[in-house]
């Protein structure tokens, strides 16, 4: 392996497991680090090698790194719940903060360039303006948000330190296929399993928390367009939408009517999130290419096909 080789940390997961396809179409070597936490380890193809091991495992991480030898790490493995954050702030940093530096220390014995996904909403904090630039100054709310923004300045100061092209992506609301329905992230996939299983869906902040939602194909085109270019990055659609209008929009596409259940925000979540998308059009040439109503619809039908093929496998099991 070399310099045509891509290291994707966390891609087994969500967002990660669609950056190793999009790499894999251009024709890269590509081997992914996962410690299968929330990853699955089928979404590895066989023309990936996946190396099971955690990114705080520094000893380990180093030995993977210096077989691949990557000229490009895309860098999303990640503790990446809210909650789980104020519950454990301590193994929140280690994931996020150490994990990351491991990362950054890897790559630079071999060259390599680190795109690494941060957060946006949870990084910018209640106060912020709407859309929030890159301009402003963040002020998590969260140990998650405090934990990407510390990454965030290892990751500058390693790029100032040894002259590679770092890059930081602050991804909106990410939403798409092969997203997680169980955890508290991934509101789109909750929302449809429930509806999906009759269940009825709980809207958290009694319906008015904004989001930006960005698909999961947008985010990995803006990912790869990352390549060679340094800098701070939104990646989003600068379109903000209420958590009620989100749940119609899924019931028009499931064709369900189910009356939602209120209830509080929880401890840590924002109450509005909405990027400013320009400077990744500008410096990265990247503009998102699903509205919205199109990227429900189509992640409904995908999700809809997970849920019953997983039923399936249970009742065959």
């Amino acid at each position: 392996m070399g310099k045509t080789t891509a290291i994707v940390t966390g891609g087994a997961g969500f967002i990660g497991s669609h950056v190793l396809d999009a790499l894999i179409t251009e024709g890269w070597q590509t081997v992914v680090v996962d410690d299968l936490s929330t990853g699955d380890a089928q979404r590895v193809p066989d023309q990936a090698s996946l190396e099971v091991l955690d990114i705080t495992d520094r000893e380990l991480l180093d030995r993977a790194f210096d077989a691949a030898r990557p000229s490009v790490v895309f860098h999303l493995a990640a503790q990446a719940s809210v909650t789980r954050s104020v519950a454990d702030p301590t193994r929140d940093a280690q994931v996020n903060v150490l994990g990351t530096l491991n990362v950054l220390q890897a790559a630079t014995r071999h060259g390599a360039q680190v795109i690494f996904t941060s957060t946006g909403g949870a990084l910018y904090g209640d106060a912020a303006p709407i859309p929030t630039s890159e301009a402003f100054i963040p002020a998590p709310i969260s140990p998650y948000g405090a934990s990407k923004w510390a990454a965030e300045a290892y990751l500058v100061t390693w790029r100032e330190a040894h002259g590679l092209p770092h890059t930081v992506c602050r991804l909106g609301n990410v939403y798409g296929p092969r997203q997680n329905p169980h955890g508290e992230a991934g509101v789109v996939a909750i929302f449809s399993r429930r509806l999906w299983c009759g269940e009825v869906p709980v809207l958290f902040g009694f319906g008015k928390p904004t989001r930006d939602y960005v698909h999961v194909h947008d985010v990995a085109r803006a990912l790869l367009a990352s390549r060679g270019t340094p800098g701070t990055f939104n990646i989003s659609t600068g379109v903000e939408t209420d958590v009620a209008t989100l749940l119609q929009a899924l019931q028009d596409a499931a064709g369900t009517a189910l009356e939602p259940e209120l209830a509080p925000l929880r401890p840590g979540e924002l109450e509005r999130s909405c990027l400013d998308s320009s400077h990744a059009a500008e410096g990265l040439g990247w503009r998102p290419e699903l509205d919205l109503p199109q990227g429900l619809k189509q992640t409904y039908d995908a999700l809809l096909e997970q849920f019953e093929a997983d039923a399936r496998s249970s009742e065959a099991n």
